[in-house]
Parts: structure tokens; sequence; C-alpha cells
């Protein structure tokens, strides 16, 4: 599936946004299911978000709905994630990952592989 290369984080304000970016090699990317996780210092590993392949159907953790957007470019390889209204407890490093269905963001299943993430500090 190649690899996987995240952007696009940085240090904000709470209330403030950030659009994160993966950017894909692959050429199924079309295909690919793929979603956001995110991990803080001393914390396991928790989904934020997925999408699925064509017709890429959104899914999301209920601590961001209403304030996050995946979306996905298939003809840039890229998926996106648009931050808005954030807050402290956002605060950690976000990878891209691809895995084999949304379900994982719930627990059930894994993820296949990740790039090497991207830090999201959220000041208060």
């Amino acid at each position: 599936q190649g690899q996987l290369v995240e952007s696009g984080g940085g240090l904000v304000q709470a209330g403030g946004s950030l659009r994160l970016s993966c950017a894909a090699s692959g050429r199924t990317f079309s295909m690919y299911v793929m979603g956001w996780f995110k991990q803080a210092p001393g914390k396991e590993r928790e989904g934020v978000s997925c999408i699925s392949g064509n017709p890429g159907r959104t899914y999301y953790v209920d601590s961001v709905k209403d304030r996050f957007t995946i979306s996905r470019n298939n003809r840039r390889r890229t998926i996106y994630l648009q931050m808005t209204n954030l807050i402290p407890d956002d605060t950690a490093v976000y990878h891209c990952a691809t895995t084999a269905a949304c379900e994982v963001l719930y627990g059930r299943g894994r993820y296949d592989s990740w790039g090497q993430g991207i830090q999201v500090t959220v000041s208060s």
C-alpha cells in the first residue's frame, strides 16, 4: 500500500483550526479505507475518524463529531482532516493509516500501516 506522509500539524490556541493532510502512494488508492488515529504521551492509541473507499463514507468518534471533517482526493492520493474548534484534549501525535474497515474506530479490527505522525498541540 506504500508510504503515508502526514503534514499540517502545529500549535494552535483553543478554538482554532488546523487541516492535516496525508499523502499516500499506491495505484489503487481510491479503494483504500483510510483513517486517522491519535496518540498522546502516556495514553493508548485512539481512533479519530475514518473514510471508506468509493463512495467515501465517513465515520467519527463522538469526541470529534461536528468539529472534525475527513475527506479524500483520490486523484491526489491524499486524505485530509479538517479540525475546528480545537480543545486541549485534542493535543496528540496524529497518524494517518490504512485499515480493512472503519469498524477499527470502535475497537474492532486493526490498522495495517501508518505514517510517522504529525504533532498537534492545542494551548488553553
